[in-house]
C-alpha cells in the first residue's frame, strides 16, 4: 500500500501535521508545559509515527486492515476492533486522509497521552533534585512510549485514555469530568480495562480518608452503579460465557495462556508462577532475550522500568510516598489489577510490549513519586553576637502589657 498516492493526500498529510503543531501549542497550555518541550515531544512522537507507518507498510500488521476497512466502509459499530475501524472510516475515506495521513492523525491521540503522562511526572518530580528529573524525562522519551502508541490502532487511543486518567488523577475533585471522558475512551477500544478503571474508583472512595460522607456516596455509588453496567459487559466481550463462575474463569484463563504463542515473541505462561507472569509481562525480554531489533529496543527500555521498579519499590518499603493530592488508592488498585489481568492472559512478548501501556504510566508515576527527597527552601536566620547578647535593635517585645 502506498503511504501517499495523490496530491490531494500529500496536502492533507501535511494539513494534518500543521494541525498536531496546533495541537501541541494548546497542549503546553493544558499540561503546564514550555511550548518547546511540546513541540520537542510532537516531533518525536510524529517520527515514530512515521517508522511504524513504513514498518507496518513493508512487513504487515494491523493497521492495514484498519486503513482498508476504512477506505471500505460499511463498518457496523461496536466496542473494540470494529470500534477502530469506525473511526478510521472518518479520516481515510470522509476527510480522504493518506494511509500516512491517517497514521498522523492516530498518532495525535497518542501525542495526548504522551503530554499528559510528561506532565505527570514533572509533578511527580517537582522540588527533587536535576537528577530524578532528568529519569522522568528519559521515561517520557523511551522508545517503546512513543512507538507503540502512533499507530491506526487501539493503542493510541488506549494510551491517550490512560494518560488522562493519570493527569486527571492528581486532582480527582477538579477533573472528574475527565476521568469520565478517559472511561469513555478506553470502553470504545478496550472495554475490560475501562470496567478495571471503574472497580479502582469505587475501591478508592471507599479506602480514600478525608472526603466527605456525601461525596463518598455519590461518587461511589456512580462508581458502583457503573461496574454493574461495565463488568458484565466487559465480561461478555472477553467471551466468557456463563459469568464470573470459578469454572468459567480458569476456563478463560487456560484458553488465553495458549493464544498468541506463535511467533518470535511467543512464551509459555501456562507453568509461571504469578509472580514470574508480573515479571514477565512488565520487564521482558531482556537484552539477552531479544528476538529482532524493536525486542532489543524494548529490552533496553525494560532495563530501565526495572530499575526505576527496583529503587522505587524499596522506597516505598521503607514507608516513602510523596504527599500530595493524587489519588493514590485509585492508582495503586487500578494498577494492580490490570497488570494481574493482563500478565496472567498474555503469552506473547510482543502483545505485552504494547498493552503494558496501558497501566504502565500510573505505575511509573508512583514509583517516581516515592524516589529521591523533595528539596527544601533555604531558611535565614540571623547570627547572634558572642555570648549570646540581643543587638540593639532588637524589637521589642508584643506582650501586651509588657515594656522593656
Amino acid at each position: 500500500m502506498e503511504l501517499v498516492s495523490t496530491p490531494w493526500q500529500v496536502i492533507t498529510t501535511a494539513l494534518a501535521f500543521l494541525f498536531g503543531m496546533l495541537l501541541a501549542c494548546a497542549a503546553s497550555r493544558w499540561f503546564q508545559a514550555s511550548v518547546g518541550r511540546a513541540i520537542l515531544l510532537y516531533f518525536w512522537h510524529t517520527g515514530y509515527c512515521i517508522v511504524y507507518a513504513l514498518y507496518v507498510n513493508k512487513y504487515g500488521g494491523d493497521s492495514l486492515h484498519y486503513y482498508a476497512m476504512g477506505l471500505k466502509g460499511g463498518v457496523e459499530f461496536s466496542f473494540g476492533t470494529a470500534a477502530v475501524s469506525y473511526i478510521t472510516i472518518f479520516f481515510a475515506s470522509i476527510l480522504g486522509l493518506s494511509f500516512l495521513g491517517t497514521f498522523v492523525a492516530y498518532s495525535l491521540f497518542g501525542y495526548i497521552g504522551l503530554m499528559a503522562f510528561d506532565a505527570s511526572l514533572r509533578i511527580a518530580t517537582e522540588n527533587k533534585s536535576r537528577y530524578i528529573a532528568c529519569v522522568a524525562t528519559l521515561i517520557v522519551f523511551l522508545p517503546s512510549v512513543s512507538f507503540w502508541t502512533s499507530a491506526i490502532g487501539k493503542d493510541a487511543l488506549s494510551f491517550m485514555s490512560a494518560g488522562l486518567i493519570l493527569w486527571a488523577a492528581l486532582k480527582p475533585a477538579r477533573r472528574t469530568w475527565l476521568i469520565v471522558m478517559s472511561v469513555l475512551i478506553m470502553l470504545l477500544v478496550r472495554p475490560h480495562m475501562a470496567g478495571i478503571v471503574v472497580i479502582a474508583l469505587a475501591g478508592s472512595y471507599s479506602l480514600q480518608s478525608g472526603v466527605s460522607l456525601n461525596r463518598r456516596l455519590l461518587v461511589g455509588g456512580t462508581a458502583l452503579a457503573a461496574c454493574a453496567v461495565l463488568v458484565p459487559f466487559a465480561i461478555e466481550y472477553a467471551g466468557i460465557k456463563g459469568g464470573l463462575s470459578g469454572e468459567e474463569l480458569s476456563s478463560y484463563i487456560e484458553k488465553r495462556q495458549q493464544v498468541n504463542q506463535a511467533g518470535g515473541g511467543g512464551i509459555d505462561i501456562a507453568h509461571m508462577s504469578l509472580p514470574m507472569q508480573l515479571f514477565t509481562y512488565l520487564f521482558r525480554p531482556l537484552p539477552f532475550e531479544a528476538f529482532n531489533l524493536f525486542a532489543l529496543a524494548a529490552s533496553v527500555d525494560n532495563v530501565i522500568l526495572l530499575a526505576l521498579f527496583a529503587t522505587g519499590g524499596w522506597q516505598i518499603l521503607r514507608r516513602r510516598t510523596a504527599a500530595s493530592g493524587a489519588n493514590r488508592s485509585f492508582l495503586w488498585i487500578y494498577v494492580m489489577l490490570a497488570w494481574c489481568i493482563l500478565a496472567m492472559t498474555s503469552a506473547n512478548l510482543g502483545i505485552s510490549l504494547r498493552q503494558k501501556w496501558m497501566f504502565a504510566p500510573m505505575l511509573i508515576f508512583l514509583l517516581l513519586s516515592a524516589v529521591g527527597r523533595a528539596r527544601k527552601s533555604p531558611t535565614y536566620t540571623v547570627p547572634l553576637p558572642p555570648c549570646g547578647y540581643a543587638p540593639s535593635h532588637a524589637a521589642p517585645s508584643l506582650r501586651a502589657g509588657r515594656h522593656t
